[in-house]
């Protein structure tokens, strides 16, 4: 019997895609915000790049530039929608399984609003970014953050129920390892919330590379397997030694991990 092993990648920008080649990796989780899509001439650069890569693109994420808003009075709907049917075209060109949704700069809640008003703002938003999605074969995650970094959507279960809540089939949610141990939240949770979580991206210790810290890795797979989880595995953390060394390492340890939990 053929055992599934979940496709391991790296996030990064398009220029450290030959390194992650070199190491072994499956693909490339591509950022978007350093390819400054808004700007005519690097828009077709880059749509040049993702051509010529030498391993696939399966996934896109740091999504919006820092001075976007989702929520809140200074938001640019306009701009926002304009923006991400250029994202859009970049996942089709790539024909990328995910696009991640971080950017928890876009989404925080402002002074003065409920966490209500902020998540029907941020649903709407959800809404045509799954709209501009449809029929493309790429689902939008929304990743949760610890409160350091944003103030809404700070576990696997708000992602979750968030995206229960707008029920498209083109929207679900992420479980990040580095944020869940920030949060304290329980690794069951992988287990408990099912097919809705759509992809994973994972660190270690003082977010580093996997297999250089002491993340609970057997306990994190057993509960990702029990799930059945059929996704990717990202790493998205910086490199303890040289770049390409740690992403071999954690390759073969990843791959590993995935193999020999209960």
């Amino acid at each position: 019997m053929q055992i599934h092993t979940p496709p391991i990648g790296w996030c990064g920008p398009l220029e450290r895609a030959a390194d992650m080649h070199q190491a072994g990796l499956d693909y490339i989780e591509v950022q978007l915000v350093p390819m400054k899509l808004e700007d005519d001439q690097a828009f077709e650069e880059a749509k040049a790049q993702v051509r010529d890569l030498p391993l696939p693109a399966l996934a896109m994420s740091y999504l919006f530039p820092h001075d976007f808003r989702l929520v809140g009075a200074e938001k640019n709907e306009a701009r926002n929608r304009a923006y991400f049917d250029r994202v859009v075209a970049m996942l089709a060109l790539a024909q990328s399984r995910i696009v991640v949704l971080g950017s928890g700069w876009t989404r925080n809640i402002p002074q003065g609003w409920s966490q209500a008003q902020a998540e029907d703002e941020f649903l709407h938003a959800l809404s045509w970014c799954a709209d501009a999605l449809k029929g493309v074969g790429t689902t939008l995650v929304i990743e949760p953050l610890n409160t350091k970094e944003s103030n809404l959507v700070n576990s696997v279960a708000d992602g979750v129920r968030l995206a229960q809540q707008l029920n498209r089939a083109e929207v679900r949610g992420l479980a990040d390892f580095y944020h869940m141990d920030e949060e304290n939240e329980p690794l069951a949770t992988l287990s408990e919330q099912g097919d809705w979580v759509q992809h994973i991206h994972l660190a270690d210790t003082g977010r580093l590379n996997p297999g250089t810290g002491s993340y609970d890795y057997p306990e994190f797979m057993r509960h990702l397997k029990r799930s059945g989880y059929r996704g990717l595995l990202s790493a998205e953390c910086g490199f303890k030694g040289e770049p390409v060394a740690a992403m071999r390492h954690s390759f073969e340890f990843l791959t590993h991990a995935w193999h020999t939990a209960a």
